[in-house]
């Protein structure tokens, strides 16, 4: 058994090596075992394939009633909003929030139109941590915010919504 898994090992490297232009590295250049051609990359260019936010993620949240609507909150962007299970995000929270670093975010459960988000960066990173200004509350799935409270509590990790009560 363990030689026919050896062997198929062999031979998807082998493939690889044929399909994705993989070479043998030279002694001269002292290189890895193997190196991708140039010319095999001369195709392709970068591209941001992710939401274009600001900063670390730390709190995410998707609601029950849709499996393909999350938000995310950067710990220095805000909070973006998918509709389609990531495949695009916007940003719902810049017209509406003083400050940019999201800590948590909670969708009720019994309403996926209540968002409360908790603002301040809430995991610690050496001497450089970045404050919020309290709630956020939605009451429309993010497209308005108002700020409910705790402005001067700079970080909020988590943030609960009752199972059946959303303004609780």
């Amino acid at each position: 058994m363990k030689r026919n898994t050896r062997l198929g090992q062999l031979l998807a490297a082998t493939a690889l090596v044929g399909v994705m232009g993989l070479m043998p590295a030279s002694a001269e250049t002292k290189e890895k075992d193997y190196y991708v051609a140039p010319e095999f990359l001369d195709g392709l260019e970068y591209r941001n394939i992710g939401p274009w936010r600001g900063g670390r993620v730390t709190a995410v949240a998707g609601t029950t009633s849709d499996t393909r609507v999350y938000y995310m909150g950067a710990t220095g962007g805000g909070v973006w909003k998918t509709t389609n299970a990531g495949g695009s995000w916007t940003n719902v929270s810049d017209d509406f929030f003083k400050t940019g670093s999201v800590g948590a975010i909670a969708v009720a459960a019994s309403d996926p139109n209540v968002v409360v988000v908790g603002m301040g960066e809430s995991p610690f990173r050496g001497v450089a941590s970045s404050h919020g200004d309290g709630v956020y509350v939605s009451k429309d799935a993010g497209k308005t915010w108002s700020n409910i409270g705790l402005e001067n509590s700079r970080q909020i990790s988590t943030v609960h919504i009752h199972p059946t009560d959303p303004d609780t």
